[in-house]
């Protein structure tokens, strides 16, 4: 199972597949303001969080001024921030949050860029 969702998952950041709205709606949406409090709390420039479901993938990109990016502008906002890291971060990414997944549990990444 856990090799399924990374492969999912690759398909979804890495190859700009689609992302599901019904995925982000109906299991992440309830959780923007518990992840916006942690950002703020924590002092993180950015949290993204994935979910993937059956072949589908769900993704939400917060900013610390708080804005919303979902699915396909929050993997846009992620390579702009991310620039040519991009790929080497999700890369390395990619097996913990297909592992978190496939217990269940969205894949919550928060950072903070090295000042």
């Amino acid at each position: 199972m856990k090799n399924t969702i990374q492969t999912n998952l690759h398909r979804a950041l890495l190859l700009d597949g689609e992302m599901e709205c019904r995925l982000y709606e109906f299991e992440m949406k309830e959780h923007i303001d518990f992840w916006k409090q942690g950002l703020q709390n924590d002092e993180d420039d950015f949290v993204f969080v994935l979910n993937e479901r059956e072949g589908d993938v769900a993704m939400l990109l917060i900013t610390k001024e708080v804005e919303l990016f979902i699915n396909e502008k929050a993997r846009e906002q992620l390579k702009i921030f991310w620039k040519t890291a991009y790929k080497k971060n999700i890369e390395f990414l990619l097996p913990s949050m297909a592992s978190e997944l496939s217990e269940g549990i969205l894949s919550v990444n928060c950072v903070k860029y090295q000042r």
